[in-house]
């Protein structure tokens, strides 16, 4: 298939072939009106901001839990958390190939439905087991907006203001679980843990609304495959098919279009070590966020409630990483497509600077709290490391899009399901890794492991044209 920013000239390439007519047709997402864009964009980064919410904003109540449900382990504890992190893993997987197959929105709306309904099984649960399912059924459909979020911006967006789009998406797999903590804090102490449930559960269910009202499907072989059926019945000429019909779905079409992603992850060394990193990195930050609350009122003397206000480091850092990355990664796609030398290559620059950030905030925030300076300091800390965490988050994701355009859900999906695991599994090995090493060597070990991914960014700015076009690694999707 052509790329899919390529605006056709006509309405057909044979006689019974469907396309756009011509390079300004409204039906083509590239040609919708701004304002149009916009309310689907708006309406997909309120989506993507609230299930990434779920995932933190229950964290401190946990304690609440635990004595609700007469439990003490703590290994449990830190899993009834990250298990609805596991969930991301699994949804993808699944996700993105039926919205390649299906459309965007059929995935959105029945995810966002049944993400309210698990939202709502975990408040009212009577047991832990009960609690640990519900959470980990709300994460694997919560994560429909993280998978499929960078597909919907690239059906519309093109590749010169890609990255800026791309860089409000983002606001939400990041903001998301950096907010949920300081509002979870507070609601968790004045009205319990159940109450946090049903206030996403509340906003869930508006915003579902909105979305069945305005959401429009964006995925251009979807979008001309009904324009076929329609044509079809108008003019009763049976042989019209979109210019991208590949025949009737057969059981191995199918499977090898669920198989995507797992064969993206596994078959291109330049999706699995992006993805890697990004995950890496991903999983640091649920394994801090799993030490902050701690810290700060065992540490400093903080109320639950103003243990929250900690995670605001995160969340500051976060939105200067991404103002700055994607007015940078904007820049550069304008200048380079001007030249007529854009390639996904072109955004790699923002990482190769700012994933050094990630270390540095590591050691900067870990010594601080090991001695147990001023409070602000370590906070600062979580702020370096929160901008470099952004960068590799947005460009690892914009490099994947724009290096397999027709495909952008399943290598999202792939990078999703990668980094959601990590995030899952990592926080587990927080405890016991703090009370071996502390939190000055505890997170230097972690900082001397993300330099060590700090050369992936140099070596793919360097090879990764050749390793991605070497047929070798030319995948069969």
């Amino acid at each position: 298939m052509a790329d899919l920013e390529k605006q056709p000239d006509c309405q057909t390439t044979t006689d019974n072939t469907v396309d756009f007519e011509g390079p300004n047709d409204l039906e083509n997402p590239f040609n919708w009106p701004q304002w149009k864009k916009l309310r689907q964009l708006v309406l997909m980064a309120v989506n993507t901001f609230i299930t990434p919410l779920a995932s933190s904003m229950f964290a401190p109540g946990v304690a609440g839990v635990m004595r609700d449900f007469r439990e003490s382990d703590m290994m449990l504890a830190s899993f009834v958390v990250s298990i609805y992190v596991l969930g991301y893993m699994v949804g993808p997987f699944i996700i993105a190939p039926l919205s390649e197959m299906y459309g965007r929105v059929p995935l959105y709306h029945t995810c966002n439905v049944l993400f309210l309904i698990f939202t709502i099984a975990c408040a009212v649960a009577q047991s832990m087991p009960q609690l640990m399912v519900f959470r980990l059924l709300a994460g694997i459909a919560g994560v429909c907006p993280l998978t499929i979020g960078s597909g919907t911006v690239a059906d519309m967006v093109p590749k010169e203001k890609r990255a800026g789009i791309m860089a409000i998406w983002a606001l939400g797999p990041i903001l998301g679980p950096v907010v949920g903590p300081v509002a979870g804090g507070f609601l968790a102490d004045a009205e319990g843990w159940r109450w946090v449930f049903w206030v996403i559960a509340i906003a869930t269910g508006v915003m579902t609304i909105m979305c069945m009202i305005w959401y429009r499907e964006s995925y251009a072989p979807v979008i001309l495959a009904r324009k076929a059926a329609r044509l079809r019945k108008a003019t009763g000429n049976e042989a019209l098919r979109s210019v991208h019909d590949k025949g009737r779905m057969t059981r191995q079409r199918f499977l090898s279009t669920l198989a995507r992603p797992i064969k993206l992850l596994f078959l291109s060394p330049i999706v699995f070590l992006l993805a890697l990193f990004a995950a890496v990195t991903y999983g640091y930050l649920y394994l801090m966020f799993t030490t902050l609350t701690p810290i700060f009122e065992n540490t400093y003397g903080f109320s639950p409630g103003l243990a929250g206000l900690a995670y605001l480091g995160f969340g500051i850092g976060s939105i200067i990483g991404l103002v700055v990355c994607g007015y940078v990664s904007n820049h550069i796609a304008q200048r380079d497509s001007a030249k007529g030398c854009f390639r996904p290559e072109s955004r790699l620059p923002p990482m190769l600077v700012g994933c050094w950030a990630i270390p540095a905030g590591l050691f900067w925030y870990g010594w601080a709290a090991e001695y147990k300076v001023h409070w602000i300091v370590p906070i600062l800390g979580t702020g370096v490391f929160a901008i470099g965490l952004m960068t590799v988050f947005m460009c690892a994701n914009t490099y994947l899009v724009d290096s397999y355009l027709k495909y952008a859900a399943s290598v999202t999906a792939a990078n999703t399901a990668l980094r959601s695991l990590v995030g899952a599994v990592l926080p587990l090995a927080g405890p016991s890794m703090y009370d071996a090493l502390g939190l000055g060597w505890g997170n230097s070990l972690l900082a001397f492991i993300s330099l060590v991914l700090c050369v992936c960014p140099v070596l793919f700015w360097r090879y990764g044209e050749a390793i991605r076009t070497h047929p070798r690694f030319q995948l069969t999707l």
